[in-house]
């Protein structure tokens, strides 16, 4: 028995049981007490008479009342931009160290200011995680294993006093002291800026350490390995890894990657959703009993709800101010909801972008839904990513076709519109495009009653492109960048899938 291992584990499991079911409404309300009295002094809370909401009898009603939502763009015109230009106290107090520069599934890039306070709370969701490992029976000696967490590059980028990176980067490059001696790839690869040198790196290394969990976005997680495992010229990951136990994914689903990680490993793996943004870490999956996530309610950021429905959402895939939101104990189970949050690095009301539904309210576990602005309701289909998604694990039963990435856009030809999709497959194939469009078109129809509508009326057609997944890797590289938190968007706007089709074309 691994002695050290075994210590490490015990200590976990009590730690679990000492800080878990918390009262998740009883955490909100402190959390944002702690928000609106640590931020009355700053030119936001003034504004918002942060001091005054504090005296109400119901300072959630007041907040709510009183703070309008915010979208990326409105926080930046009206406050943001005077952070990024080095004012201080201004949305939160004392000056923004670390911005979070992320393209994520739009075409801008956005800098989403990152506190002190916010990376501690990161930190503090990262032992959330670790107290969790108590619920997944994982062996002694998986506690004494090395922890390969491979993001974007910790290298950040110095600008007019701050510093910019991705979440991912900027998490790992404030690591504790304590956490360097089983941390991989270590400081000196980490700090690689390309993307592409610093998986060759990585590869050259990988055989001197012993991997027990990986953490990373899942198509990038992949594509290392896969690296590694050519590298090395062996068949599996664990021929190099054999005690790699446990993947951490985050940023998008991966159950579309499912398939191809067990042909890359040679051993079943556990695998943990988290949910982190660049805005913060949001929740993390704490029982193995599902694959939900449990909202990380008492750390620093406060959450509300709004039903996700047409009516109160704006052309923008905004909320329209006015509507009224939901506190966390006012929530049902099995309804999409708009997610807002109000942070400790100065988010107020803010529209984070991301559609949640609850699974078991009294443990505030949720799953990620969709997006608000990947959303296809253009005539009324009315399309969520998360039913896109159970779309094409109904392809893959019918067809065994292995759909990794996908993209859709409601497309206009002679007065009439047509769905036209992007699937990317992760193996070659021969399959007729015009019965995947008709499978796919079923399946839509069968499970959404909003889109068996619209295709009996404005809805006139469904397109299918079968094309290979690196076409979509090599998209984000030429667009955006590669590795980190990039994100393929799921719905695409006319003018951007007439560049993602040119682009397809060329290839």
């Amino acid at each position: 028995m691994a002695l050290i291992g075994e210590i490490i584990k015990r200590a976990v499991e009590t730690a679990d049981k000492v800080f878990t079911n918390s009262d998740h409404s009883e955490a909100q309300i402190e959390v944002l007490r702690e928000l609106l009295n640590t931020a009355k002094n700053t030119s936001f809370g003034k504004y918002y008479e942060f001091e005054q909401l504090l005296e109400k009898k119901d300072p959630r009603l007041a907040y709510s009342e009183m703070v309008p939502y915010h979208s990326y763009e409105e926080l930046r015109e009206r406050w943001w931009q005077r952070v990024i230009d080095g004012a201080p106290d201004i949305t939160w107090p004392g000056k923004a160290e670390y911005f979070a520069v992320s393209s994520g599934t739009t075409s801008s890039k956005k800098h989403i200011p990152v506190t002190e306070e916010m990376i501690k709370a990161i930190r503090k969701g990262g032992l959330q995680q670790v107290k969790a490992l108590a619920d997944f029976d994982l062996p002694s000696d998986f506690y004494e294993k090395e922890i390969l967490m491979f993001g974007s590059s910790t290298k950040l980028k110095e600008v007019d006093g701050h510093y910019e990176g991705e979440i991912s980067g900027i998490s790992a490059s404030q690591i504790p002291f304590w956490f360097e001696g089983v941390y991989r790839p270590g400081k000196e690869i980490s700090a690689i800026h390309d993307w592409d040198e610093r998986v060759e790196a990585l590869a050259k290394e990988a055989p001197k350490w012993d991997i027990g969990g990986i953490s990373g976005i899942p198509s990038w997680i992949e594509l290392m390995i896969k690296r590694v495992i050519a590298y090395h010229e062996v068949e599996t990951i664990h021929d190099i890894w054999p005690n790699f136990q446990v993947y951490t994914s985050g940023g998008v689903a991966f159950e579309p990657y499912r398939k191809s990680f067990e042909k890359i490993c040679g051993k079943p793996i556990t695998v943990i959703d988290t949910y982190l943004a660049s805005e913060g870490y949001i929740a993390t999956q704490i029982r193995k009993e599902t694959e939900a996530m449990a909202l990380i309610t008492d750390n620093g950021i406060y959450f509300e709800f709004v039903p996700f429905k047409p009516e109160n959402m704006d052309e923008n895939g905004s909320v329209k101010n006015g509507v009224k939101s939901l506190t966390i104990e006012q929530v049902e189970e099995g309804v999409d909801y708009v997610l807002i949050i109000s942070t400790v690095s100065g988010a107020w009301r803010y529209m984070i972008g991301d559609t949640i539904a609850f699974t078991d309210k009294k443990r505030a576990e949720i799953k990620i839904t969709g997006r608000t602005k990947h959303f296809l309701n253009v005539v009324g289909s009315h399309l969520s990513v998360i039913q896109m998604n159970r779309a094409m694990e109904g392809l893959d039963e019918e067809f065994n076709c292995d759909v990794k990435e996908f993209t859709v856009s409601a497309v206009e030809k002679d007065g009439e519109y047509y769905h036209s999709w992007y699937l990317g497959l992760g193996s070659k194939s021969d399959l007729d495009e015009e019965k995947v469009a008709q499978k796919l078109d079923e399946i839509l129809q069968e499970n959404n009653k909003n889109y068996r509508v619209a295709r009996s009326k404005a809805l006139k057609g469904v397109k299918v492109r079968l094309i290979p997944d690196s076409y979509f890797q090599k998209w984000t590289e030429e667009t955006k960048q590669k590795g980190g938190q990039v994100k393929v968007p799921r719905v695409m706007k006319e003018t951007d899938f007439k560049e993602w089709e040119a682009f397809v074309a060329k290839l």
